[in-house]
């Protein structure tokens, strides 16, 4: 017998699926605290996913990602397909959220039925960003989001990760944007799909496009080759290109067998992650408990040595 608090995560998917933006809040909230919470959406959510196209959006701060991401959502919907965002944002130290509201940065698509905006940060779950941002993006395409965009705050490991496990990436850069070394210490080389030159109105913009040239020239092991877009954002200058640019990748990454593969190396890698975490949970609860207490006792008085101590914790 299923009890309320099973059901709740079930009657919000199905509020949800209806046009409930309420409750698809309330479910990401679920996911954002991770833990029990987010298991129980998981359980409703995972077998109505898989058609949703992932786009990861990441770069330096200050490049203008979340207006490019905005301009890119506007093009997106004059080919009627509903988008979803989730905007990485820094946690607040005072309330753990995100210190960027959901409509400061995207404001002009919030009356928008199929658009969806949600600021993510880590607030209180334990397997940080890495293990919530897949769960929330399964909740977007589990209520019908056809696409969901997913741009990170900066180009950190967390940042960089997350991009890069979508199906299509893009990396934005500016013009002047820096040194190649510190780009392949990032490891933007790597992950980019589609590189994108925004702010492409300011001086030095051929440069940083033949410098990107010049190293994907150099760049070996996959038989796509990045493209670069030039962009002005602000005034949505190359959002149309930048668009057929990421369909063009889609389309080349499903007929490969890319798209598969990358999805295959995705659900093994959030496996892990989701492992990983439990397993932190449990150290957690280890560490308080009166078996601790006396492990410790033990080791100090030199009746155990560590290792003997923590093989008995764990069995």
């Amino acid at each position: 017998m299923t009890s309320s608090a099973d059901a709740e995560p079930a009657t919000l998917l199905d509020a949800a699926r209806s046009g409930d933006r309420s409750a698809l809040a309330r479910l990401l909230s679920k996911v954002e605290r991770g833990g029990a919470e987010a298991r129980s959406v998981s359980e409703v959510t995972h077998e109505l996913v898989g058609r949703a196209t992932t786009v990861g959006i990441t770069g330096a701060p200050g490049a203008g990602k979340s207006t490019l991401t905005s301009s890119l959502v506007r093009e997106m919907r004059s080919s009627d397909v509903a988008v979803g965002v989730l905007a990485i944002d820094p946690s607040s130290p005072f309330t753990g959220g995100a210190i960027l509201g959901d409509r400061v940065r995207m404001d002009e698509h919030v009356l928008d039925d199929d658009v969806f905006i949600r600021s993510m940060a880590t607030r209180g779950h334990l397997g940080g960003l890495s293990v919530a941002v897949p769960d929330a993006a399964r909740v977007l395409d589990a209520v019908g989001m056809e696409w969901v965009l997913i741009e990170t705050v900066g180009v950190g490991q967390v940042e960089v990760e997350i991009a890069g496990e979508a199906d299509t990436t893009i990396v934005v850069v500016n013009p002047g944007w820096g040194d190649t070394v510190q780009a392949n210490k990032a490891g933007l080389m790597e992950i980019a799909d589609i590189f994108v030159v925004n702010k492409a109105d300011r001086a030095g913009v051929d440069e940083t496009v033949s410098d990107l040239e010049r190293m994907l020239s150099l760049r070996s092991g996959s038989e796509w080759r990045p493209l670069v877009i030039r962009t002005i954002a602000t005034e949505g200058v190359g959002a149309s290109q930048l668009w057929e640019a990421i369909q063009q990748h889609g389309e080349w990454s499903r007929s490969s067998g890319e798209f598969e593969r990358r999805r295959t190396v995705r659900r093994e890698q959030e496996l892990r992650r989701i492992v990983n975490s439990l397993m932190a949970a449990r150290v957690e609860e280890l560490a308080s408990g009166e078996a601790w207490r006396r492990a410790s006792d033990d080791i100090a008085a030199l009746r155990l040595d560590p290792w003997a101590a923590a093989n008995g914790l764990l069995d």
